[in-house]
């Protein structure tokens, strides 16, 4: 089994910074997982906001490159995204996932459908 929980949502006005964290653990759970973040607004799908393998190599939304960068800290087990020059349409709930590192690559992990395991959400707001 893998937990996640994500931390760290709240609201920040535009042009702001916000990070999230992520901490996962069980018995299932290891550094090789793909680990992914997702946000999702009222009324449409979940998308991806961030991906990031093993290695670290990480693969972002074009709307999100160069604001937002995902890490990962392997020996806390915490994925985290830091938010950087924030605007009102990154308002969402944001969801970390996660999926063993078999089958599928991890950068070709782009929907929902493809993540086994997920945290409860966090709210992110970006207004004045």
């Amino acid at each position: 089994q893998v937990q996640l929980v994500e931390s760290g949502g709240g609201s920040v006005q535009p042009g702001g910074s916000l990070r999230l964290s992520c901490a996962a653990s069980g018995s299932s759970y290891n550094k090789g997982y793909c680990m992914a973040w997702f946000r999702q607004t009222p009324g449409h799908e979940r998308e991806r906001v961030g991906i990031i393998d093993s290695d670290g190599t990480a693969i972002y939304k074009d709307s999100v490159a160069g604001r937002f960068t995902i890490s990962k800290d392997n020996a806390k087990n915490t994925l985290t995204l830091q938010m950087n020059s924030v605007k009102p349409e990154d308002t969402a709930m944001y969801y970390c996932a996660a999926n063993r590192p078999t089958g599928l690559f991890c950068s070709r992990r782009r929907g929902p459908t493809d993540f086994d395991h997920w945290g409860q959400g966090t709210q992110v707001t970006v207004s004045l």
